[in-house]
């Protein structure tokens, strides 16, 4: 068997004007997919860092940052080198961070960060109580080269560097499941800088354009059955390999200011306005998938293939959608097309995407994707069921049942629950802003439903 390389793989490195905080599975199927496809590629190599664990970078070390793509279809495997990283480097390898926001070659920033890496507070407002980031600001506000390891601060560090470096335009794409990111991603950087140099903010907003998008595919995690069946069918040993279902689809808004990738190339669309492209996604795909999570794995469930393919989960899923689909704002037929397909996609069994992988974070993801279709029907004068239940079962979840807690505040919101059921309910709708005894009482009775 032989490893990749580039001598005999894919392409040569071309030129990082791209970096990106935050490589993993799903950077790797969708933002490198597309830019590997583009027909400029030759000319946009990505730099990618890691996040907390420097694994991927020390696996895809000895290929040089070439790995192979596992299209997972129904009927079979299709199998491509993917070659536009260019490099990859430790989360905190930041003096190659500081150097590339240097270099004017840079055109582009994306990131792809759990909801809880932007560390905002329940207003979206940047979390200053938190030690970490408290502890980064006020180094970088010392010493503008000094080590930080959040994300907000490592955007400061980097756009410090490249204000001294004689500054040039840049444009921040993030690609998180997060409403409007965009936006999003401006507001904390500008609320990071205000911490650390206010006289930044102002250079912010002369030099620095940001994009909303929407992404979307399904990439689960590698395992090494589906390395061992690759290596049979290409002859090669890839421990980088990833393995991601045939969807593919990215939604940009906003204006790139030192020039991007021609991705529409591949079949991204530039539109206008993301966001209710953005809300169908976040709240019928990633919704869906959160309520399986929790209600799945408490029957038992261990991957979304599993869940889907039972009568009950499946009946649960679409009581959620009808809720959904009432509050957002797309035509009924696209909303009606769009929940078929992702049956379709959840019932490809050679995608194994587990519950318990979905599951993290609950704390961040129920409320951006079950809480506004509450709410929204709520305004309405009625009970949205559907999405009720992924709360109950979130709180089942917290309590100890179905899927194990994986969360950023973890301490915070499984303390919400210490009490009885009557008593953790209320706390966790308080945490998630909502104030009504008709939704309290339905989700305790639905507490019990799951259980039966």
């Amino acid at each position: 068997m032989t490893t990749l390389n580039r001598t005999e793989h894919g392409r040569p490195k071309a030129p990082v004007r791209m970096i990106h905080l935050g490589i993993g599975n799903f950077t790797r199927a969708h933002q490198a997919w597309y830019t590997e496809h583009a027909t400029d590629a030759d000319q946009w190599g990505i730099a990618a860092f890691t996040g907390r664990s420097p694994a991927i970078a020390e696996t895809l070390a000895p290929s040089e940052g070439l790995y192979q793509l596992c299209v997972a279809a129904p009927d079979g495997d299709q199998v491509e080198v993917i070659s536009c990283l260019s490099e990859v480097h430790a989360a905190d390898d930041l003096e190659a961070w500081r150097g590339y926001f240097a270099d004017p070659a840079l055109a582009i920033v994306t990131s792809t960060i759990t909801e809880a890496g932007y560390l905002r507070n329940k207003d979206g407002d940047l979390d200053l109580q938190n030690q970490t980031l408290q502890a980064d600001l006020a180094a970088l506000k010392a010493d503008s080269t000094a080590a930080v390891s959040t994300a907000p601060a490592k955007f400061v560090a980097g756009l410090l560097a490249r204000r001294e470096a004689g500054g040039r335009e840049i444009t921040f794409c993030p690609c998180d499941n997060i409403p409007e990111n965009g936006p999003m991603v401006k507001h904390v950087i500008t609320q990071a800088a205000e911490q650390v140099d206010p006289s930044l903010v102002e250079w912010i907003e002369q030099n620095v354009g940001v994009v909303t998008t929407m992404v979307d595919r399904i990439t689960p995690r590698t395992t090494d059955e589906d390395r061992e069946r690759v290596e049979q069918e290409t002859g090669i040993a890839d421990p980088a390999l990833v393995v991601t279902e045939p969807f593919a689809e990215w939604v940009l808004s906003g204006e790139f200011k030192a020039g991007r990738p021609a991705w529409e190339t591949k079949g991204a669309r530039f539109v206008d306005d993301v966001v209710p492209h953005e809300a169908r996604k976040l709240t019928l795909l990633n919704g869906s998938h959160s309520l399986m999570a929790y209600a799945g794995s408490i029957r038992g469930h261990e991957t979304v293939y599993d869940a889907i393919s039972d009568e009950v989960v499946l009946g649960w899923v679409n009581e959620f959608w009808d809720d959904a689909v009432k509050h957002l704002e797309l035509p009924a037929e696209e909303l009606a097309e769009y929940r078929e397909a992702l049956l379709g996609r959840y019932r490809n069994p050679r995608i194994k995407h587990l519950l318990a992988q979905i599951a993290g974070d609950g704390s961040q993801k129920v409320l951006i994707r079950h809480v506004p279709t509450i709410k929204a029907e709520l305004a309405q004068g009625g009970i949205a069921e559907g999405a009720t239940r992924a709360v109950a079962a979130w709180v089942l979840h917290l309590r100890g049942v179905g899927a194990p807690v994986n969360d950023a505040r973890a301490d915070e919101v499984t303390a919400l629950v210490a009490g009885d059921e009557q008593e953790s309910v209320g706390k966790v709708l308080g945490y998630l802003g909502i104030e009504d005894e008709r939704v309290a009482q339905t989700v305790l009775r639905q507490m019990v439903e799951l259980q039966a």
